[in-house]
């Protein structure tokens, strides 16, 4: 590896290491601010986290959905595009999976669960796709575009379960119809972990060898290096980016079935909690890399276990975790402007005189 490569290497890791340390910095002063100890703050934070088996299992649970959300950013963003809609995708998602009792009844077992999780898989790849069409065809901005789609996803889903799908049984919280057991996730072995947790990191994988050993995944990337460039070579940019966008999307939507079917068993306004605005976050500080989604979401899942422990034992309000990750979101695309304008991690910087050779006598 020369040294350009190392340095590259050097700072995809570095920074965001950086950014995080200095987001927990400055959530140490927030803590401050309420009359609470900083230190006595972190160290519940990876208590409450990683402190023992119960808190592994919370945290892992909740890292199951931000890595599938965080693919909904992290496919787009190699094909060259900003896409922040995974809250919409997620919400479709849980929605189609929800609905399908509706329209058959499906079979047991897991072919029932197959067919619910492949609903929402078409439903969340079809949102993002029309985000990358209008990008494509109509010069339509895709963060923006994206982003309207969520409001308009969670619109329609609080329409129709609020209304003509509302369970009558649910009466203080508007709700689908429960999902039959038979169609329901269940856990892994005796964890308290759904087997959403399988899903994320199988798709995770899946997603760096398709980016890094197939042809069409070289293509994305060549796309999202210069999509101009790509065409001029001949590839179909407009194709390979509506494709990575459509499974982005596909991947956020498995998030919403999953949180249905696992989680919630119907679907309702606990569906809505931000997962895809916190996967926005997960990709970013993975540096859209697939496979180091696992740890980053890991890690978000356990500060979002970790919250109920501040507001017990420290009284801080519900919603610093929030806070924290506000903060490293802000830090880390403020990061990227500093990247590659630092000095170069060469071992001189200036270039190796010449010997001035000697003036004859």
């Amino acid at each position: 590896m020369n040294r350009d490569a190392c340095r590259h290497a050097i700072e995809a890791i570095a920074w965001p290491v950086a950014s995080l340390i200095a987001a927990l910095a400055l959530f140490g002063v927030f803590v401050a601010f309420y009359g609470a100890s900083p230190v006595e703050a972190w160290r519940l934070l990876f208590v409450g986290a990683f402190g023992d088996a119960f808190s592994w299992q919370n945290s892992l649970q909740r890292a199951a959905p931000l890595m599938l959300t965080a693919l909904t950013v992290a496919i787009p963003a190699r094909a060259g595009l900003i896409v922040i809609g995974g809250e919409g995708a997620l919400v479709v998602g849980g929605f189609a999976c929800a609905a399908v009792p509706y329209m058959f009844a499906p079979p047991s077992g897991w072919m029932g669960t197959l067919i619910l999780l492949s609903a929402a898989a078409v439903a969340g790849a079809l949102w993002i796709a029309m985000a990358g069409a209008l990008r494509q065809y109509r010069g339509v901005n895709e963060t923006i575009s994206s982003l309207l789609f969520g409001y308009i996803a969670i619109a329609l889903f609080k329409h129709f379960v609020e209304g003509p799908m509302r369970d009558p049984a649910s009466l203080n919280k508007p709700s689908t119809l429960p999902l039959a057991e038979e169609l329901r996730i269940g856990d892994i072995g005796p964890f308290d972990v759904h087997w959403g947790l399988a899903w994320g990191v199988a798709l995770c994988v899946l997603g760096t060898l398709w980016l890094t050993f197939t042809s069409h995944g070289f293509a994305t990337r060549v796309v999202g290096g210069n999509a101009r460039t790509a065409k001029l070579v001949g590839l179909p940019a407009n194709a390979l980016i509506i494709t990575a966008c459509a499974l982005g999307g596909a991947a956020a939507g498995i998030a919403g079935g999953i949180e249905v079917a696992a989680v919630h068993m119907s679907a309702n306004a606990s569906l809505i909690v931000g997962l895809g605005y916190a996967g926005i976050l997960v990709s970013f500080v993975a540096r859209h890399e697939p496979i180091a989604i696992i740890p980053v979401a890991i890690l978000f899942g356990g500060f979002g276990a970790a919250g109920s422990m501040l507001q017990r034992r420290l009284g801080l309000p519900d919603a610093s975790i929030q806070v924290l990750l506000g903060i490293a979101f802000v830090i880390i695309l403020a990061s990227e402007t500093l990247r590659g304008r630092l000095p170069s991690l060469r071992l001189s910087a200036r270039p190796a005189q010449q010997p001035v050779a000697s003036a004859a006598p």
